[in-house]
């Protein structure tokens, strides 16, 4: 597996290193330490199959650079791990493709489960992130969910996913959902994600036929 460690202290980057051994033995390391570096390595023609990155790197111009690394790099997992735990940072980084989105005050156990879970198919939110600045009481919820609750666990949906499950069940976007529910797009997009994963399923098509027979 070919991993791409992006950020600007060596130190942490050594960290992580050898944190991921525990991970899997068969990974092969690459490193950057600004931005710049990052879009060269999309530009190599690597495979690469998971990429953990910091904000606010050398040559940092925002979350459009996350976009733009999602779209050179398609196949490979993209999980944040940043110091910064404000929930508007969290969220720009799930709406530019993020797969996690990991604190570095996380413990290496947490930061272990939080990869396991990304490389399983889920997507890994912290709690206090999100609780820390959350839109409203009944999404506090939300990361609980993400943090590595079975799939096919249908019968905990909460009542805000059971709201935006009827809505996708009638085929509309994320915007429409958000503006009926007088949520963010990008909380809409969180609740999807936990829906999908709580459902057993991968899309939004399969979790819409599944609410046709709940």
């Amino acid at each position: 597996m070919n991993v791409l460690l992006a950020d600007d202290h060596l130190l942490f980057r050594d960290g992580l290193r050898r944190l991921l051994h525990q991970l899997a033995q068969d990974l092969t390391f690459f490193e950057a330490s600004s931005f710049d570096e990052v879009r060269s390595f999309c530009d190599s023609g690597t495979a690469f199959d998971l990429l953990l990155i910091d904000l606010g790197m050398p040559g940092w111009n925002g979350f459009s650079d996350l976009s733009d690394i999602r779209q050179r790099l398609p196949k490979a997992l993209m999980v944040v791990v940043s110091a910064s735990e404000r929930r508007s940072d969290l969220m720009a980084a799930l709406e530019a493709g993020a797969a996690g989105y990991i604190p570095k005050s996380s413990s290496a156990k947490v930061l272990l489960g939080a990869l396991q879970l990304v490389l399983a198919g889920g997507v890994y939110l912290p709690a206090q992130a999100i609780r820390g600045d959350i839109d409203t009481a009944e999404d506090a919820g939300v990361a609980d969910v993400m943090n590595g609750l079975p799939a096919g666990s249908a019968d905990q949906l909460t009542p805000r996913q059971r709201e935006v499950l009827t809505r996708l069940r009638d085929g509309k976007s994320n915007k429409q959902i958000a503006i009926e529910l007088g949520l963010t797009e990008g909380t809409v997009k969180v609740h999807v994600t936990a829906i999908l994963r709580l459902l057993g399923v991968r899309n939004r098509t399969q979790a819409a036929l599944t609410a046709h027979g709940m």
